[in-house]
């Protein structure tokens, strides 16, 4: 009897260290990089021109920040690379709340990369929205005043 309980015991001390040993390696994970910042949470304050990074293992996020734009359109580009699966996409809204850009990028299939110039907004703090979903691979975007 003392042999069982003993046994047990050593059964759950084996299964506790199984658990908390476990390799996350395979995790889903998503992130987004804005200028060398990772983004936890939303941030703000951005000014100048946007170099941004993604990338992800299957996993989804979205994060948005402002960025002080001087002028009415914005130029754009972003590229995925390594992609065989998931979307990024894009939303760009003006001072007053107005989308001047919304593109999507899908994995595995072209073009996998887009640019150009937002529609015309207006002048002042712009909002970005970067999402990705079930983003499997690495990518980039920027953004800079425009014309």
């Amino acid at each position: 009897m003392k042999n069982v309980s003993l046994l047990k015991i050593v059964v759950f001390i084996i299964s506790v260290i199984s658990i908390v040993s476990c390799n996350k390696d395979d995790d889903s994970f998503a992130t987004v990089t804005v200028n060398g910042t990772l983004l936890i949470g939303d941030r703000s304050d951005f000014n100048g021109d946007i170099d941004a990074s993604f990338t992800g293992n299957g996993g989804s996020d979205s994060r948005t920040f402002i960025w002080n734009n001087n002028l009415s359109t914005a130029d754009y580009n972003a590229d995925i690379t390594s992609n065989t699966q998931g979307t990024f996409r894009i939303i760009v809204k003006d001072s007053e709340g107005t989308t001047v850009l919304d593109r999507t990028i899908d994995g595995g299939t072209e073009p996998d990369t887009i640019g150009g110039v937002t529609s015309s907004g207006t002048s002042g703090i712009w909002t970005v929205d970067i999402q990705v979903t079930s983003f499997n691979g690495d990518g980039s975007f920027s953004l800079s005043e425009g014309n």
